[in-house]
């Protein structure tokens, strides 16, 4: 049997990490056995579903590489088939119709939801199949439907019995038949429901594994009646662990906002592998316990085995802008920028310098090798993209700002660095040839010749020319920027001095 696996995203708003990772446990399964990784758009809800929501649920999964097969099927196109399939079953005796009026069905649902209803009834001996259109005779129920009454159509389930399956997750699960009341199938406008339109969809797609969040196990019991009644072979569960927030709740789009959105980490400068590599570590261990896999290896380690039965849980804090997201995702992609391969990081600065008006076509053709030099220096303290046009922005552009904790450090506190750092320039410019060594021997020397610490010196320099209190070795600085650049924003201090000195800055 060849593995047909299924992502069904509803198109009512970004595309959630949870839903993503979801995709990605998906895709990751197809890949490892062979099978088909499908891609439906459950867009039943016609008045939530939007157009944008589908193009970035595409846009994202395109984002972290994962490719689907077959055509695109949306539930849509499919409700004919939903509907058939329900009046089927009426004929069949193994569904009815419903006529009770909808303000009574309404009613009920407002004062207790259909399915706490249903274990209420069951604790205290209730039988809720005491619909008195359930037993309704064929004739009678065609008679009203054609004489234009209302109806919901309703799934006879039986009072006895259980429903059970062995999850590939959580192990074998049951749940009696009187826990679950008889499921609406079609609305009374005939509007297909969720469970009948997904079941009508997998048979059709020729599903085989249906891998999705722990939250649709209460779904599964339903769903597997619904087999059972249309004759269709069941396909195998796997449910994953729910994703919380750092408290523990449930981490949802109303309540977290944007940390939750796919999006977000795209904007915000995540490498695509770094975050599908974060991602699959959300309530998933491969069995060597190492951490950064390329998607060869995920792959390769993929089992649904291996997927945890505790929640996991991301990591971050709203309040704290350094925080905005779980420290593990900003370190995988930390490590992603610092050790991937070179060339396949440079598209994606580009693409950020191009952004931000940075971007020079020289970097593509005579300064090329000039350009692979500066970022396999800048990325090894960078953590996301964005830092290639903020902190890295001075190695890009004259035009930088300068980080306001860094001139408090390395700048205001020493006066007479105004003199010192142009006395540094006249030596560097000095220098034939320029370049890591021979800037680093005359920093040191001159240091010594004026009779301060070499780290003084070094310190103010990489502020002048960075803007930054960190960053790579300075004399690697001096030697990415040029003689002349170097020289020049050393010299720059001056007028830049005179004008702290002017507030009483200094």
């Amino acid at each position: 049997m060849s593995v047909r696996v299924r992502f069904a995203p509803s198109p009512t708003g970004y595309l959630h990490i949870g839903a993503a990772r979801s995709a990605l446990f998906n895709w990751l399964y197809a890949k490892k056995t062979g099978g088909k990784f499908l891609l439906r758009i459950e867009d039943t809800d016609l008045q939530r579903s939007t157009d944008e929501s589908t193009r970035s649920i595409i846009d994202g999964l395109e984002w972290l590489g994962l490719s689907y097969d077959e055509e695109l099927v949306f539930q849509s196109a499919n409700a004919d088939k939903h509907r058939a399939a329900a009046n089927k079953l009426v004929a069949e005796g193994k569904a009815y119709r419903d006529f009770t009026p909808k303000a009574e069905r309404n009613d009920a649902t407002v004062k207790q939801g259909i399915a706490d209803r249903a274990r209420a009834h069951a604790a205290e001996g209730v039988d809720h199949r005491s619909n008195p259109f359930r037993d309704l005779a064929g004739e009678e129920s065609d008679k009203r439907a054609a004489a234009g009454e209302p109806f919901a159509v309703r799934l006879k389930i039986a009072s006895d019995g259980k429903t059970h399956f062995d999850d590939m997750v959580y192990g074998p699960q049951e749940r009696e038949y009187s826990e679950i009341e008889d499921l609406v199938l079609l609305r009374s406008d005939g509007h297909p429901l969720y469970n009948l339109s997904v079941v009508i969809d997998d048979i059709e797609m020729g599903i085989t594994h249906v891998i999705r969040g722990q939250d649709h196990l209460t779904n599964t019991h339903k769903q597997i009646l619904l087999y059972q009644a249309l004759g269709a072979r069941l396909p195998h569960f796997a449910h994953l662990p729910l994703i919380l927030a750092p408290n523990k709740g449930k981490l949802s789009k109303r309540k977290h906002g944007e940390v939750v959105s796919l999006t977000t980490y795209r904007d915000r400068g995540f490498v695509p592998a770094a975050f599908r590599n974060f991602l699959a570590l959300l309530g998933w261990s491969p069995a060597e316990g190492k951490e950064v896999l390329s998607v060869d290896e995920l792959i390769a380690e993929f089992s649904l085995e291996h997927i945890h039965r505790s929640p996991a849980v991301f990591n971050f804090q709203e309040n704290d802008p350094r925080h905005w997201t779980d420290e593990k995702a900003l370190w995988m992609n930390a490590e992603y920028i610092r050790t991937m391969p070179v060339d396949d990081l440079l598209p994606m600065i580009k693409a950020e310098l191009r952004a931000n008006k940075l971007w020079r076509e020289e970097y593509d053709e005579d300064d090329h090798d000039w350009f692979v030099s500066a970022v396999q220096v800048i990325r090894q303290r960078f953590h996301t993209l964005k830092d290639f046009s903020a902190q890295g922005r001075a190695y890009f552009s004259d035009d930088f700002d300068f980080d306001e904790a860094a001139v408090n450090k390395n700048l205001r506190k020493e006066p007479k660095l105004k003199e010192l750092l142009p006395g540094l320039a006249d030596h560097l410019e000095k220098l034939d040839p320029f370049n890591h060594d021979t800037a680093e021997a005359a920093l040191r020397g001159f240091a010594e010749e004026s009779g301060v610490k070499a780290g003084l010196l070094i310190n103010g320099s990489r502020t002048m020319l960075t803007g930054q209190a960190v960053g790579p070795s300075m004399f690697e600085v001096f030697a990415i920027l040029g003689q002349k650049r170097s020289v020049e924003r050393l010299r720059s201090g001056v007028p830049w001095f005179d004008a702290m000195n002017a507030v009483g800055d200094v």
